[in-house]
């Protein structure tokens, strides 16, 4: 699994014109994509790590503020670029494997007590967010 993880002092998904999830103050984007040897304690281990992750103002984590995180399928961070102008998205598991793992990351964040809004599965969705610092991690599992 990778994540690409954002520090946000505002975040939104709109889907045909609707917000179908946001947040507001402090909290974190989190792009999340699946490849295929990818497993239900990866998305436990990724949802813990998120929960944890000190990037937040003055090296807090969302478990200390009980900040939200809005959470994002993104399938294109399996991309591969390296050959030619068109990537390839081969490593990108298929939707029927990628979205429980993905909403196995959203359900062992809200186990864990996080406010969590997401996105819709495979569907073509505007992102809108104010990355606050910058400050964007890439997690791998």
């Amino acid at each position: 699994m990778r994540a690409v993880v954002q520090r946000v002092s505002r975040a939104s998904v709109t889907v045909a014109g609707r917000v179908v999830g946001a947040i507001d103050g402090p909290g974190l984007m989190v792009l999340v994509g699946v490849t295929h040897d990818d497993t239900p304690e990866k998305a436990a281990m990724l949802a813990a790590k998120l929960w944890g992750l000190r990037i937040l103002e003055d090296e807090r984590s969302c478990s200390d503020l009980g900040a939200p995180l809005l959470v994002v399928s993104q399938f294109t961070l399996y991309g591969d670029a390296r050959k030619g102008r068109r990537p390839t998205w081969t490593a990108a598991a298929p939707g029927p494997v990628a979205e429980p793992l993905v909403d196995a990351v959203v359900t062992g964040l809200r186990a864990l007590g996080a406010k969590v809004e997401t996105g819709i599965f495979g569907a073509d969705m505007q992102v809108d967010l104010v990355n606050d610092g910058p400050i964007t991690v890439l997690l791998e599992y």
